[in-house]
């Protein structure tokens, strides 16, 4: 009998409570897991992170081995509360520093593996206004215990806040729904079944991470879906639903730049894999408009969608971490197969 991906590869974050066993498989395969938290000004939120973190999954159940903030230059109090509640805290730019500084979160994703030591690694976000241990341990669940799995991605219910202390049950994924699902049931419909493509939250084994590219800004969470799909199929992905995630909304303005470098990522890797030939270069400015007074003046923002090569690539990198990962094989098989396995 055939089942889909959806149905394989979907799990609750209740089938992991048992930490002790998970705490007992990673020691038996003698791995080390490193937390990642990239940041940007999240003074409000980051402690309670890695308080929680800390508590539950280093004190009472060893579970990670470290936690690590990488910054992208915030001017609030980030580092100095991330590094006093016991976090590793780095610069991005202090970090591979003779390589041309970028600003963005895949930036500081890609950096954290140049400084975590983990085989793998887990990255959330640091906004997260309900966090819970559950963030953590619910995506390493199936690495632990699946064969096949190397990637998980977090999805849930998304709330959106609309006033200081209230909230709509729904209206999250505003991106998800008007931008990157529509474009994956245009080139890529089986890739519908991952629920939140968007969602900040996920880990992997870093023979995964190391070997493909990251955009340094919005593009990351798309690209690193396509890649690992490309290169090794859907198989080696799960997704893990998390219940809910309540964090900090973006304007409509923001959520519109946050499209335009999604649409320029996923523009990008059509084209690599031959699927759209484009007769002409893409523009690097979103332009957006504001009414100032009676007239309608134009706001320019230039979104480049730079990107980091395979961090394997940089030899730096690929010293430090000499004959420690192999890249797991690439897969042969069509988009169509992958949509269902053999039971």
């Amino acid at each position: 009998m055939k089942t889909n991906w959806l149905e394989t590869h979907t799990f609750h974050f209740s089938e992991f409570r048992d930490l002790s066993r998970l705490v007992d498989v990673k020691q038996a395969r003698n791995l080390k897991i490193s937390l990642c938290l990239p940041t940007l000004n999240e003074e409000k939120t980051i402690a309670k992170e890695i308080i929680i973190m800390r508590s539950e999954l280093m004190n009472r159940y060893p579970l990670l081995d470290e936690i690590v903030v990488v910054d992208s230059g915030s001017t609030d109090k980030t580092r100095d509360i991330a590094a006093a509640y016991g976090a590793d805290v780095y610069e991005a730019d202090q970090l591979l520093s003779h390589l041309e500084p970028f600003r963005g979160k895949g930036e500081n994703l890609w950096k954290a593996l140049y400084v975590t030591k983990g085989d793998i690694i887990v990255y959330l976000d640091a906004d997260i206004k309900n966090i819970h241990h559950r963030f953590a341990y619910a995506l390493i669940g199936p690495l632990l215990l699946g064969d096949e799995v190397k990637y998980t991605k977090a999805f849930y219910d998304r709330p959106i806040a609309i006033g200081k202390n209230k909230v709509r049950p729904t209206g999250g994924g505003r991106v998800t729904e008007l931008v990157v699902r529509p474009l994956f049931s245009l080139f890529f419909p089986e890739l519908t079944q991952i629920l939140q493509p968007l969602s900040g939250e996920y880990a992997g084994y870093r023979e995964i991470f190391e070997n493909i590219a990251f955009p340094v800004g919005y593009g990351i969470e798309t690209s690193m879906i396509l890649d690992i799909y490309e290169k090794w199929g859907l198989g080696v992905m799960a997704q893990v639903d998390l219940d809910k995630r309540i964090h900090r909304n973006q304007d409509t303005k923001a959520l519109g730049r946050m499209a335009f470098a999604i649409l320029k990522t996923f523009t990008k890797r059509l084209q690599t894999l031959n699927l759209v030939d484009l007769n002409t270069d893409l523009f690097e400015e979103m332009i957006q408009y504001s009414l100032v007074g009676d007239v309608y003046q134009a706001d320019i923002n230039t979104i480049e969608g730079r990107e980091r090569p395979p961090i394997i690539e940089i030899p730096e990198y690929s010293l430090k971490f000499k004959n420690t990962n192999a890249a797991p094989k690439p897969v042969t098989q069509s988009h169509e197969e992958s949509l269902s396995v053999e039971t």
